[in-house]
């Protein structure tokens, strides 16, 4: 079992930063990736940021790259999620998520079927 706790989400301003963090315990922690997902209002779950855990390679989204940083303290067993310059559309629920299945790539760490364990999601809100 592997289990995730997020936390840092709040309400911000436009043009504001939030640092979201994602604890991580159990076996098999750290032989994999980790990835953060969001989910707006009326909307499907999507894929923000993914890393891996032993060369801390990193994929983003369209959507937040240039203004999110991924990254992850091995020693910790936690994964941040920097964002900065945030936007109303950034709004949602954020989750973080362990990797289960054996690949890699953008398209791997966008299939959700393909991650094991969530975290039970943090908010963000970003008022105009």
């Amino acid at each position: 079992q592997v289990q995730l706790v997020e936390s840092g989400g709040g309400l911000v301003q436009a043009g504001g930063s939030l640092r979201l963090s994602c604890a991580a315990s159990g076996r098999s922690v750290n032989n994999n990736a980790m990835a953060w997902f969001r989910q707006a209002p009326g909307k499907e779950r999507e894929l923000v940021a993914a890393i891996t855990w032993i060369l801390g390679s990193t994929e983003y989204s369209d959507a937040v790259k240039g203004r999110f940083t991924i990254s992850r303290d091995n020693a910790k067993n936690t994964v941040y999620l920097q964002m900065n310059s945030l936007k109303p559309a950034d709004t949602g629920i954020y989750y973080c998520a362990a990797l289960g299945a054996y690949c890699s790539g953008y398209v791997c760490y966008a299939t959700q079927a393909n991650y094991g364990y969530w975290g039970q999601g943090t908010p963000v809100t970003v008022s105009t």
